[in-house]
């Protein structure tokens, strides 16, 4: 398509084919305005959910050797508040706060991975956003004493 006019143009004469599609073909559970681009073979179902294990699957091999204080954003940020606590030159020296994004990134990208593919939870509800929430919050307080 050209230009956006040819487009809609186009989406009548689309929609005209489908409908006379299924009626020849005898299909009569169509509701109008519902797409039927949507509606999934069995064969589709079912590789669409063996491609979704195997992400699922590769994700959790993901971390499967890191030690567990290096794998949940609880805990290292936790280890990043202690060193802010004990030593907070050296923690401002480092831009931390700019270092933070890159480290956890992978963590996370795994953890949406979970979200988007088994439908889990809300993102705001979810243990590591909280967790960053939270350091967040310390980390406004602490600046501002």
């Amino acid at each position: 398509f050209h230009g956006r006019g040819e487009f809609m143009e186009f989406i009548p004469k689309y929609r005209a084919c489908r409908r006379q599609a299924r009626e020849q073909s005898g299909q009569t559970d169509h509701h109008e305005g519902m797409s039927s681009d949507e509606e999934l073979t069995p064969t589709e179902v079912d590789e669409f959910q063996k491609s979704k294990d195997n992400v699922l699957e590769d994700s959790r091999k993901v971390f499967e050797d890191v030690h567990a204080d290096f794998c949940d954003i609880r805990k290292i940020l936790l280890k990043f508040q202690e060193w802010k606590e004990k030593f907070p030159d050296s923690y401002c020296d480092a831009y931390i706060s700019f270092c933070l994004p890159k480290l956890l990134n992978p963590l996370i990208r795994v953890q949406l991975i979970m979200i988007f593919l088994q439908n889990l939870t809300e993102l705001e509800e979810m243990p590591w956003f909280r967790a960053i929430e939270e350091f967040s919050d310390a980390e406004n307080v602490s600046e501002s004493k």
